[in-house]
């Protein structure tokens, strides 16, 4: 078994490859094996449209029941509608199987004991289960019992009761990518009466289209394109899974993660003073600075989805979000991270408001801000490079956060080097309040970056 596919957050890997039908049996025991020692005995399962996804809910539910855990089949859903399920009925645990963003040819696990995903230590758990112990024979004794539940109505009345619109009429285009987006945005907006435009509802297991995945600016063209020629109020795309939302505003610009926490912290902060709200490490200091200007408590957390979750948790957040578009929204929800309801809280605003998405972010200071470069770095040596360079800078007098890599601040912007919690590679990001700081920022860390690779 290829020890690659236990990631931070989740199980993935490369169908044929990494994940044979052997090593998903395997695994199956496994997750079955420390749900059930976790006290999770009653696990709900739901798949996504990939060509592998129904053959690996067959080997999860015999792997399951062969751990002695009964099985809650829900059927072919988006990630939320798991989390959804997980939340809401007499189940406790949940394995989701699904390749999210990734390319055709992968595919993987999320996995909920109890309401709650699971990260790190936990994942880890699971692998030394997997790689000790054989998986469980075809012909074994089947210990637990299989139920199939319509779930997805439950989801989309569920949904809807919890958004009210506003007097004004909106024309949205959605963009599912062929993931499955669609399958849950398409009913619950077409309920709340928006006046729908689709690309790419339809769940297609090749990707036929464009890849799913909306913080890559190439596969919005086609939803700028259609946002544009019908003159719509609001562009919203998905990621393979739907926990991720990408959003165009009616002038065709992307509005990224961090600026679409904007708009949802300034509503909720207006309605609960003083909330909590968490934003990862990646996102604008425009957003941390807007959080506490309308009254709001900021905190800058680790990136990951699990991790923020458990942030949350901890901390009674309100709301938290990724420039990735994961968002998970506490207030009038459950805090798991879900694409179609948080684009139903932004047509909510946007309803409600006589100004276009455009000019809600319009008072926005200015900021520049390339795309993330990545570096090659070996697993063994990124943490450490990250943290000779938060001692480097922290000694030349800046300020350095360090709760994720090294975010040190500068005084027109910052810069952040972290290291990547899937890959062997180091992610470095830049603000900057003009083109000529961002540079300069630039040019003082990245050789110092490669310093530090070049020594180690």
């Amino acid at each position: 078994m290829d020890p690659n596919i236990f990631r931070e957050y989740d199980i993935r890997g490369i169908v044929g490859a990494s994940l044979t039908d052997d090593t998903v049996a395997r695994l199956a025991c496994a997750i079955g094996t420390f749900l059930r020692s976790n006290g999770s005995t009653r696990i709900a399962i739901g798949y996504d449209a990939r060509e592998s996804s129904p053959r690996f809910c067959d080997l999860l539910t015999e792997g399951l029941n062969a751990s002695g855990c009964d099985v809650v089949l829900i059927g072919r859903v988006p990630t939320p509608v798991l989390y959804h399920t997980v939340f809401t009925c007499d189940v406790d645990g949940g394995v989701m199987i699904t390749g999210s963003h990734n390319p055709p040819d992968h595919n993987g696990f999320k996995i909920c004991l109890g309401k709650h995903t699971l990260f790190g230590s936990q994942i880890q758990e699971i692998r030394e289960i997997a790689m000790s112990e054989p998986p469980a024979s075809a012909g074994g004794e089947n210990l637990g019992s299989v139920e199939r539940r319509e779930v997805l109505g439950n989801y989309i009345a569920d949904i809807t009761s919890r958004t009210s619109l506003g007097p004004r009429r909106l024309r949205a285009v959605i963009d599912a990518g062929n993931g499955m987006g669609g399958v849950t945005a398409v009913p619950v907006y077409k309920k709340l009466g928006i006046e729908l435009t689709e690309l790419f509802t339809e769940p297609d297991s090749t990707f036929p289209n464009h890849h799913a995945d909306p913080t890559v600016e190439e596969n919005l063209q086609d939803l700028i394109a259609k946002v544009k020629e019908t003159k719509a109020d609001v562009g919203i795309a998905f990621d393979g899974d739907a926990d991720r939302i990408g959003i165009v505003d009616e002038t065709g610009r992307i509005v990224w993660g961090d600026e679409l926490m904007v708009l949802f912290s300034r509503e909720i902060l207006n309605r609960r003073p003083g909330s909590t709200i968490i934003a990862e490490v990646k996102c604008s200091q425009r957003l941390f600075d807007d959080i506490e200007k309308h009254g709001g408590q900021a905190i800058m957390w680790k990136a990951g989805h699990s991790i923020i979750k458990a942030k949350m948790k901890v901390t009674g957040a309100a709301l938290a979000g990724e420039m990735s578009g994961h968002i998970f929204f506490e207030d009038r929800f459950y805090g798991f991270d879900d694409a179609c309801y948080a684009g139903a809280r932004l047509l909510e605003i946007l309803s409600s408001s006589d100004e276009s998405l455009s000019q809600l972010l319009a008072e926005l200071p200015e900021a520049f801000s390339p795309p993330d470069i990545r570096i090659d770095c070996p697993g063994a040596t990124k943490s450490n490079v990250a943290a000779k360079i938060a001692r480097h800078f922290e000694s030349l007098g800046h300020e350095v956060n360090t709760i994720d890599g090294a975010r040190i601040t500068f005084e027109n912007g910052w810069g952040l080097v972290r290291p990547s919690n899937t890959q062997a590679l180091l992610v470095l990001r830049f603000e900057a309040d003009t083109v000529e700081h961002l540079a300069e920022i630039k040019e003082v860390i990245e050789p110092k970056v490669a310093e530090f690779i070049a020594s180690a």
